[in-house]
């Protein structure tokens, strides 16, 4: 199982390039399935949040598997990213 070190995420600027490649390739293991079962809207809620955090990859890919995704599971992932982010 993929690990990933959450400490010192939150705290990323727009431009924090390895902290946005982790959020990446998060939202991608969770797409995918690698490592974990398959989830999109965890998958989407860490490319929305790496999307924020300046990555133009993870927002084409956010947009991607949002067009394969009701409208009540992208609310979802919206509501997790937002909450994950006031958290930070």
């Amino acid at each position: 199982m993929a690990r990933f070190d959450f400490q010192g995420i939150g705290s990323a600027t727009a431009g924090g390039s390895a902290q946005t490649d982790v959020l990446l390739q998060l939202g991608m293991m969770y797409a995918t399935g690698r490592d974990c079962d398959m989830d999109l809207v965890a998958a989407h809620k860490w490319l929305n949040i790496a999307a924020i955090k300046g990555s133009e990859r993870a927002a084409e890919m956010r947009s991607e598997l949002a067009a394969t995704m009701s409208k009540a599971d992208i609310a979802r992932a919206l509501r997790e990213a937002r909450e994950w982010m006031t958290m930070q």
